[in-house]
């Protein structure tokens, strides 16, 4: 089950590493914040992951950057049963104030309003979605 899977174990130091040079920008200058990673989890409809995944492919990761949030890595599991119905994915943002404004122009976005209807015109790609905003400890390497 996720539960038993680190976010830690799932992440490379180099993939934080990644994140935070590109929420730094090309001035280096430092965010505003704390910058926050939010680990997500979708438990796609029964016989949908391929129509999710391609959705992220295709789209949604596209239209995250547009709005400022920073794609660490996309993952499946590697077991059944989760293999065939789970996708996880970590993004990264300047802080958890960002992070909600950034989620709610997402939401707002025409173009995202428009794939996630057709993409869903035979139902739902995902039963379930997880969300878990985290921070680094303070014993964790800093990044950057």
């Amino acid at each position: 089950m996720i539960q038993s899977i680190s976010a830690a174990a799932i992440v490379t130091p180099s993939g934080w590493a990644s994140a935070w040079a590109a929420m730094r920008g090309s001035e280096g200058g430092e965010p505003e914040g704390t910058p926050v990673y939010e680990l997500r989890v979708y438990h796609a409809a029964p016989g949908k992951l391929g129509e999710l995944l391609a959705r992220f492919r295709d789209h949604t990761d596209k239209i995250f950057a547009r709005h400022g949030m920073k794609s660490v890595a996309y993952w499946t599991p590697t077991d059944e049963p989760q293999k065939s119905e789970m996708l996880i994915y970590i993004l990264a943002h300047p802080s958890r104030e960002a992070a909600t404004a950034n989620w709610k122009a997402f939401q707002e976005d025409a173009e995202w309003k428009s794939v996630r209807d057709k993409s869903e015109v035979n139902g739902k790609l995902a039963e379930k979605v997880d969300a878990t905003f985290m921070e680094l400890t303070d014993f964790s390497k800093k990044l950057g």
